[in-house]
């Protein structure tokens, strides 16, 4: 008989192991680190007695975990349900109550129901199956982009009038968090947050390194910012930009080329193989053009099903 419990922090071996299994069924090989979840489970305003749900079975062996987070304190939450291949009949009983949940966490903000997105790595036919059965449509498709670098790269050139700072100082992660609410506000997904959320979020994470926050400033005003991190350090060795925005009135004047070029130079500098990227496929700005048109190639697609209330 399986048995239903909530997740703890000390419990992310456990649930990196189910995890790793998933992925090498679905895309050939593990896809998320020790570190990434247990960052998971110490999410700032997660509550794991009623955000998680653990399932072993008679053996104690844990054959699936699931999980719903509310972005902010808007309607939209993000879940996902992941069962060990091989175990059957579990997952819709654990959409029941992701869903269920999303519900209450949605009420919790004063929202009368839930916008609730869950990731599909394109190809699992599985998961794409029980997305629609519970109500999903498809939303977005990310691409991960990756550029390996096989020695030194050669820093760009500045444009004329650019200064540069990075994030140890909290007045620069101030405009960096100005700059990144204005220039992913038309994104998909988007949720604007204050600084304090943004940064305690980011503070949380084993993988944040403030240093390589670079904010881009032109003729003194603040233009444009990317945020790299160490998340595909300890798996891939690749650097990751994590975010790169530029301002509306600031686009087109190679801001976005520069900073992530730029990052690949930084990156190839602390040895890295390469430099990792998301791109949402439906972006309000041609940035996956930007990112092939530097060097970058398409590695894993993950299409993000949507269900609306």
């Amino acid at each position: 008989m399986n048995t239903i419990s909530r997740p703890r922090v000390d419990d992310a071996a456990t649930i990196h192991e189910l995890v790793a299994a998933y992925d090498t069924e679905v895309i050939g090989s593990p896809d998320m680190t020790l570190d990434d979840v247990a960052d998971m489970l110490a999410e700032p305003g997660a509550d794991l007695d009623k955000d998680g749900w653990l399932v072993h079975d008679s053996e104690g062996r844990l054959v699936a975990w699931a999980w719903a987070h509310r972005v902010g304190l808007s309607d939209l939450v993000d879940a996902d349900v992941i069962v060990r291949p091989g175990v059957e009949g579990l997952a819709d009983e654990l959409w029941t109550l992701v869903l269920d949940r999303a519900r209450e966490l949605a009420a919790e903000a004063g929202h009368d129901a839930a916008t609730v997105d869950v990731g599909v790595y394109r190809g699992d036919a599985a998961k794409e199956a029980h997305a629609k059965e519970h109500g999903f449509e498809p939303g977005t498709s990310y691409h991960r982009m990756r550029i390996d670098h096989d020695g030194p790269v050669e820093p760009p050139a500045p444009p004329p009038g650019l200064t540069l700072s990075t994030g140890e100082t909290e007045e620069v992660r101030r405009k960096a968090h100005q700059v990144h609410q204005a220039g992913f506000a038309e994104h998909y997904g988007f949720v604007k947050v204050d600084y304090d959320h943004w940064y305690e979020r980011r503070q949380s994470q084993s993988s944040t390194d403030w240093s390589q926050l670079v904010l881009a400033e032109l003729d003194g005003r603040p233009a444009a910012v990317l945020i790299g991190n160490n998340q595909f350090v300890p798996d891939e060795d690749c650097g990751y930009v994590a975010t790169l925005a530029v301002l509306p009135e600031f686009r087109g004047r190679g801001l976005g080329r520069f900073l992530l070029r730029n990052a690949f130079a930084a990156d190839a500098a602390r040895g890295r193989k390469g430099t990792i990227l998301m791109v949402d496929s439906n972006n309000t700005t041609p940035a996956l053009g930007l990112y092939e048109s530097a060097g970058m190639r398409r590695v894993l697609a993950i299409d993000v099903w949507r269900r609306r209330p």
